[in-house]
């Protein structure tokens, strides 16, 4: 019975020693999959110089530059001498100031009215040299030393040319303001001026779409000004500009053309502590109130 026990145990190490792989649980398979979004590209903050002085890095555009700065491009162009408004160097120092003796561009209605002074002397009173003479035939003969006209005919007459009415769905040579459509749905939470505010605020949901308020042209589209997260400027005629900030994603890119209502953008909270987009119209670099443009809402 001793040798029997002993042949067992021996059995048993040895079972216990065989080669072979021990079983391993698939915890991989029980993983659940994250999905990363790719990372976007940087672009570089655009702050109002307190210097006078802006150093272009890669990514600014001049309208960037001048909406940061509350300035018109066409300025910041004149001042450097810039043949382009897209001709920009990374590294170029632009000054924002106006050049000693340089004239500063300002919209006609800004122009302060002239100021009328009292003449040294007084205006001397001339008699005119010619008479003025009633239409006649004969004083029509007798200061174009010409003979009398003979009547003509009423079925002589060519009737004059009338210029053509343009119907009235045909597009207008520049920006309507009546016609402009509002940027996206929501609440209307921040007015221009209020607390400083250069805009309005309307308050959405995440994904909402932005709708382009004219056609337009974008000239920016990126997030290198402070406080507006991802944003987008759309250059209109008439020198106007509209800005839509704060936006999830950007649906067009830089010097694409865009037409009234088309969607450029989703509405998100980047650079923003709720989702919003916050709306801009500016002219020569000036925030207007975009209420004074924007349709009345129902």
């Amino acid at each position: 019975m001793r040798v029997a026990g002993v042949v067992l145990v021996a059995w048993a190490l040895t079972a216990c020693t065989a080669p072979g792989p021990a079983p391993v649980s698939d915890r991989s398979a029980r993983r659940t999959a994250v999905k990363t979004e790719a990372p976007r590209p940087a672009t570089p903050q655009i702050s109002p110089s307190t210097n006078g002085q802006h150093t272009v890095q890669r990514g600014d555009t001049l309208y960037a530059i001048a909406f940061a700065n509350g300035l018109d491009h066409r300025e910041i162009a004149i001042w450097n001498r810039l043949e382009s408004a897209d001709l920009i160097l990374v590294g170029q120092v632009l000054r924002l100031t106006p050049p000693p003796g340089g004239v500063e561009i300002k919209p006609l209605d800004d122009e302060p009215a002239p100021n009328a002074r009292p003449l040294a002397e007084p205006l001397v009173l001339q008699e005119p040299q010619a008479v003025l003479l009633p239409y006649s035939e004969a004083n029509w003969a007798q200061v174009s030393n010409a003979r009398p006209v003979t009547a003509v005919t009423p079925a002589a007459v060519k009737p004059a040319p009338v210029a053509a009415t343009p119907p009235a769905n045909a597009p207008a040579a520049n920006v309507a303001f009546d016609s402009w459509l509002w940027p996206a749905d929501g609440t209307l939470a921040g007015r221009f001026g209020a607390a400083g505010g250069k805009g309005i605020d309307i308050v959405g949901q995440r994904n909402a779409p932005v709708k382009a308020v004219a056609p337009g042209k974008v000239v920016y589209s990126g997030s290198g000004l402070r406080g507006y997260g991802r944003l987008l400027i759309v250059k209109h005629a008439g020198e106007y500009l509209s800005a839509y900030a704060h936006n999830e994603t950007i649906l067009v890119q830089e010097g694409e053309t865009v037409t009234a209502g088309q969607r450029i953008a989703l509405m998100g909270d980047s650079d923003a502590d709720r989702v919003k987009l916050h709306f801009e119209i500016r002219r020569y670099g000036k925030p207007l109130d975009p209420l004074n443009y924007l349709p009345e809402r129902s």
